[in-house]
């Protein structure tokens, strides 16, 4: 009697633990959003005027951005993200909006304007190119397109 009440306690126990990693894989690949960033406001945005306000007033108004103009600092950009996340697989941007407050040389704000995830571009924001490939070039080829090139004079020291 007794071995049937422990086989019964330990079958429990198993079904217990198998309903607890049927839910913990379910809630593994629930689907999580996530935010980054900052966008201000369309009620912010409205207390700034064109042409009047420059980047101290901006800054009190709606604060500074995480990103600014990378050449000259004409413009704040404002960028705000939302991502969906599903079990294992990579996250998918699922909206983007970008605020764009740009400024004269005085710093006075000449414009402002929203953008979002339909009317971006991918943007290459450092793109590096040799003019030669070497990945396109055989072994040999790299090894005696070089012969000829090499000076006598470079290797003693004597210049070319």
């Amino acid at each position: 009697m007794r071995a049937a009440i422990t086989a019964t306690r330990g079958q429990g126990a198993m079904r217990m633990a198998l309903i607890g990693m049927m839910l913990a894989a379910l809630l593994a690949c629930a689907t999580q959003f996530r935010n980054h960033g900052y966008v201000p406001p369309e009620d912010d945005l409205a207390l700034l005027e064109v042409g009047r306000d420059t980047r101290e007033t901006v800054a009190a108004t709606i604060g500074r951005p995480s990103t600014a103009g990378l050449l000259n600092d004409v413009g704040w950009y404002y960028v705000q993200s939302r991502f969906k996340l599903v079990g294992g697989q990579a996250p998918e941007e699922i909206d983007r909006q970008v605020v764009a407050v740009t400024f004269t040389e005085e710093g006075v704000v000449e414009n402002i304007e929203r953008y979002g995830l339909a009317d971006g571009q991918i943007v290459a924001i450092s793109r590096r190119v040799t003019t030669a490939n070497v990945k396109s070039q055989g072994f040999l080829k790299q090894l005696f397109g070089n012969i000829g090139a090499i000076n006598a004079g470079s290797l003693l020291g004597g210049g070319s």
